[in-house]
């Protein structure tokens, strides 16, 4: 991951989806990309030692000022890093990204000693930790399973939702404290206030109807 954001200078993540392990040291990795700008992933993967490009897929997005990608990659390396020191602490890895150069991990582990002991081995290799939230749940959630997710959502939301869910959430409209208006939003899109207002609500609408079920 991080030698193929290296290659991309305008990257903006890269998230682990899935990671198989063959034999003798190969993986299958499932990994999706989002640059600021469009990308070849054949001329990204060449030239990486012990990587082999097998299938890409764009992934849809309503915004023309991001290239997002779904990358399937055959990788020959003794395990994938960060997944490597999650599993060998029998953790449950939620996400894995790679953003601005720092690894943003979700993990779920079944006590907090065992947490304390991925935290010293995360520690102990890589020199750095930073814990951000900590929440106690029954439900240990699906490993490394948001990329399944993300196509749902764009599958089930229409291109103006998506637009405008997009860019208020790049605007800071979800921030707490807001970073922008729904007049912000509006402005820029070239649209009413009300039409703003309108899709924000169907968008959300139908983001909890995917987690509830329709009423």
């Amino acid at each position: 991951m991080a030698t193929i954001s290296e290659r991309i200078p305008e990257v903006r993540s890269i998230e682990l989806d899935n990671a198989f392990y063959v034999e003798d040291g190969e993986w299958i990795e499932s990994l999706t990309v989002a640059s600021n700008k469009p990308f070849d992933p054949g001329s990204i993967i060449e030239g990486i030692s012990g990587a082999e490009l097998f299938y890409t897929q764009p992934v849809p997005s309503a915004s023309t000022d991001v290239d997002v990608q779904r990358l399937t990659i055959l990788a020959n390396e003794s395990y994938p890093f960060i997944l490597g020191l999650i599993l060998r602490q029998r953790a449950i890895p939620n996400r894995i990204v790679l953003h601005k150069g720092i690894f943003e991990c979700v993990i779920t582990t079944r006590d907090w000693d065992q947490f304390r002991a991925l935290a010293d081995e995360i520690q102990e290799t890589l020199g750095e930790f930073e814990l951000l939230t900590v929440s106690q749940n029954e439900d240990p959630g699906e490993p490394l399973d948001s990329g399944r997710l993300a196509e749902v959502v764009v599958s089930k939301l229409s291109d103006d939702q998506l637009a405008i869910l997009e860019t208020a959430y790049n605007r800071g409209y979800f921030s707490a404290p807001r970073e922008v208006t729904e007049t912000d939003l509006a402005e820029e899109l070239g649209i009413a206030q009300s039409t703003v207002n309108e899709r924000l609500r169907t968008a959300e609408r139908n983001l909890l109807e995917l987690i509830y079920g329709p009423r």
